[in-house]
């Protein structure tokens, strides 16, 4: 890219959609209500979601997060987080006598339903996704017996299974579509008969801001993605920027981390969040760049988003009963 000079246009493509997903905006409420219900302290196992700055801003208001549920006081409230816990975690929680209120998403608690299914007709399960991630483990918990963790394609050359012709996979949900389906591809050469699930793993939001962010990204000199280092869907939309084609790509939590020096240069920004970012941190990325001469904004459309998910069962059977009780007064 030659220099810039003072003609030359510069502008924003915002992503959409980009930000929370319906699962992600489900749990972060529930965490809200449940302040407001109980009072605190609520305990949180784990982030409820991957974001630095929601974590925080729960923090100020009386949630407190924890690793292990070891670390809640018994007969305290536990609630855990979006990305869902293996089956041995419920029953430390009945152990110690925790009320939990389960805030694992939707489409996680599917993939989990799968692993169990599938368990229960003796598949061997390949789960694709990335080793550590607090959804795998969860998954992995729900039969340990009968799954592989494949962390990639290169991974695919390790495995071994009992029976080639009675083996599935699965994943975890935020993974990139395309290189899901490349360690598929691979899986496939080596088992053909590997199995399917009845609908793919990952989920319906992690796909469009992909979409979206391959959209934008063949056009963009630099693309900026708003997420924290931990929230693997936000880490994937880098990848598939730079896959794209974009000119570079950067994760970031807040406009405070962007490197003035990465606008050398560049006349397109691209701008999307991922799925457990609010709205506000990507609304100080606009504003900052405005700041500095991209104040054309356009929107780079990929989908219509209109799912949203009720709040976990435990705690609209309380809200109710509050309703009720105050209807009875």
């Amino acid at each position: 890219m030659g220099r810039m000079t003072a003609t030359t246009p510069r502008r924003v493509l915002l992503a959409a959609p980009r930000g929370y997903c319906a699962g992600v905006d489900r749990a972060v409420i529930a965490v809200e209500k449940a302040l407001e219900q109980y009072g605190s302290p609520v305990y949180v196992r784990h982030e409820i979601v991957h974001n630095k700055y929601v974590v925080q801003t729960l923090e100020k208001k009386g949630a407190i997060f924890v690793e292990e549920t070891a670390e809640v006081p018994e007969g305290s409230i536990v609630m855990f987080s979006a990305h869902g816990v293996a089956p041995t975690v419920h029953e430390e929680a009945a152990e110690r006598k925790l009320a939990t209120i389960d805030a694992t998403c939707p489409l996680v608690t599917k993939v989990h339903k799968e692993a169990v299914r599938f368990a229960q007709d003796d598949f061997d399960i390949l789960l694709i996704g990335h080793e550590g991630h607090e959804e795998v483990i969860g998954t992995s918990g729900e039969a340990p017996d009968h799954i592989t963790l494949v962390d990639g394609p290169e991974d695919v050359a390790n495995v071994e299974v009992r029976d080639p012709s009675r083996v599935v996979w699965l994943s975890q949900t935020t993974l990139s579509v395309d290189e899901t389906m490349e360690t598929v591809g691979a899986l496939k050469e080596k088992f053909p008969l590997l199995i399917s699930p009845p609908s793919d793993d990952i989920c319906y939001a992690t796909q469009n801001r992909q979409i979206a962010v391959k959209q934008m990204g063949a056009d963009a000199d630099l693309v900026i993605v708003v997420g924290s280092k931990n929230s693997s869907n936000s880490v994937r939309l880098v990848e598939v920027a730079l896959g794209a084609g974009a000119g570079a790509s950067y994760l970031v939590d807040a406009a405070d981390e962007i490197d003035e020096a990465w606008l050398e240069g560049v006349s397109t920004v691209g701008v999307t969040s991922g799925a457990s970012v609010p709205e506000v941190l990507v609304d100080g990325v606009l504003a900052w760049l405005s700041e500095r001469g991209f104040e054309d904004v356009e929107i780079v459309k990929a989908a219509e988003e209109s799912i949203v998910f009720s709040l976990p069962k435990e705690l609209r059977r309380d809200l109710r009963a509050e309703a009720a009780a105050l209807t009875a007064e």
